[in-house]
């Protein structure tokens, strides 16, 4: 795609109209991450039940509550008060559990660490790498290859102990870092005999980082993620060559958040019999046609068999980026929540079809001011150019215009 062209479209405005869309809402009271009191940076998601509260549900008293309930265990429990709720819904509303992982750990993580963020935003993620490495779509160090590896141990552990339900689908943002964290943390899970869906991952455009001038939100070929992960699928449209890094602007939030909710479109309504979709100034990517994992969890509680699409696949997994989760959390209205690299947050989240006119958003590409060498100072404040030169704006930089491979 052009940029010309790829400007424009990501530059309209999203046009309000009365058909079909969907609300998002944030169900809160079933997670330690949806309670304001809770501090997400020293929250750690592995210190209880990946943050569910231990509390009582309406689906209890259907079993006659203490003794239908007792012998269960709370994610047992909430399993099966996540089918009551779709269940009890009306045809128009359904309810998923988004589990969110954020990668672990990339060599841009430890890059902008040494450089400090200011630095790193002003010169250095304009570069591929340095004489040690490489962070152009960036790779997991050795830490993040670690945290991804907790969050494995974590689901076996959750599922020995609290018999967790493992997701009925896995989406990916199709950065390295994502792709290799997904496959780490779900790649060898007891999902056999769980009779639990098969871990293939959907990879999608719409859950990438924010995209900005910086190399490491520039993505890879389409052969390069089928040569890594074989078998993996691409929702439909998905290109070969990243059509959508553009190296001279930068996404802005309302753009982000247009093309989060497309996604989730996506997910909530997959296939033809969804309601149009959202608005969305991200209009080069489809809507992917899902086949719904029909099986029976194993994990206590039997699997809802809605015709309904958007009431299957009730739990899912999706291997993003900090700033995209943080856009989804927005989208959803969640309170921000910032993890940390390779933490997770488990969201329940409420759609439901209206007939409305849709709100108005503008989302408009900018350019990225930047410094031409390292800068003389790291600052809060902006680029502190050498010898007090003046950032620039002109276009993507001539010394980051190197590949990798």
């Amino acid at each position: 795609m052009k940029l010309s062209t790829f400007t424009a479209t990501l530059g309209l405005s999203a046009v309000a109209s009365a058909a079909k869309h969907i609300n998002y809402t944030t169900v809160k009271g079933y997670f330690a991450q949806d309670d304001p009191s809770t501090d997400p940076s020293t929250f750690d998601y592995t210190s209880h039940n990946f943050g569910l509260l231990d509390r009582a549900y309406e689906a209890d008293q259907l079993f006659g509550s203490p003794p239908g309930s007792k012998n269960l265990t709370q994610w047992q429990r909430f399993h099966r008060q996540l089918e009551y709720l779709n269940d009890n819904a009306p045809n128009h509303v359904s309810y998923k559990l988004l589990f969110m992982g954020r990668h672990g750990e990339g060599w841009h993580n430890a890059a902008e660490d040494f450089y400090g963020t200011p630095a790193w935003n002003c010169y250095w993620a304009l570069l591929t790498g340095n004489a040690t490495a490489t962070w152009f779509d960036a790779d997991l160090t050795p830490a993040g290859i670690e945290q991804a590896q907790i969050a494995h141990d974590y689901w076996v552990s959750q599922y020995a102990t609290q018999k967790i339900a493992f997701p009925d689908a896995y989406y990916s943002s199709p950065m390295t870092r994502a792709l290799k964290t997904a496959n780490i943390t779900f790649s060898n899970l007891p999902l056999n005999q769980t009779h639990s869906a098969p871990f293939v991952p959907e990879v999608k455009e719409g859950f990438r980082e924010g995209m900005s001038m910086h190399t490491c939100n520039a993505r890879r070929s389409k052969s390069y993620i089928e040569d890594l992960f074989p078998g993996w699928t691409f929702e439909i449209g998905f290109m070969e060559e990243d059509e959508f890094w553009t190296g001279t602007t930068a996404e802005p939030s309302e753009g982000q958040d247009l093309r989060s909710r497309k996604a989730l479109d996506d997910i909530f309504y997959p296939g033809v019999d969804g309601p149009s979709p959202s608005s969305s100034s991200f209009v080069s990517i489809p809507t992917p046609t899902a086949t719904p994992y029909p099986g029976h969890r194993g994990s206590g509680f039997t699997h809802h068999h809605s015709t309904n699409k958007a009431k299957t696949n009730q739990i899912i997994s999706i291997t993003a980026h900090s700033g995209e989760i943080t856009s989804i959390l927005r989208v959803i209205g969640h309170q921000a929540f910032r993890l940390s690299t390779g933490a997770v947050i488990p969201v329940l989240v409420r759609a439901e079809e209206v007939y409305e006119p849709e709100p108005t958003t503008t989302a408009v590409w900018s350019v990225s001011a930047y410094c031409t060498a390292p800068p003389a100072t790291s600052t809060e404040g902006g680029c502190v150019c050498a010898s007090s030169a003046a950032p620039v704006t002109s276009g993507y930089p001539v010394f980051a215009t190197g590949t990798v491979a």
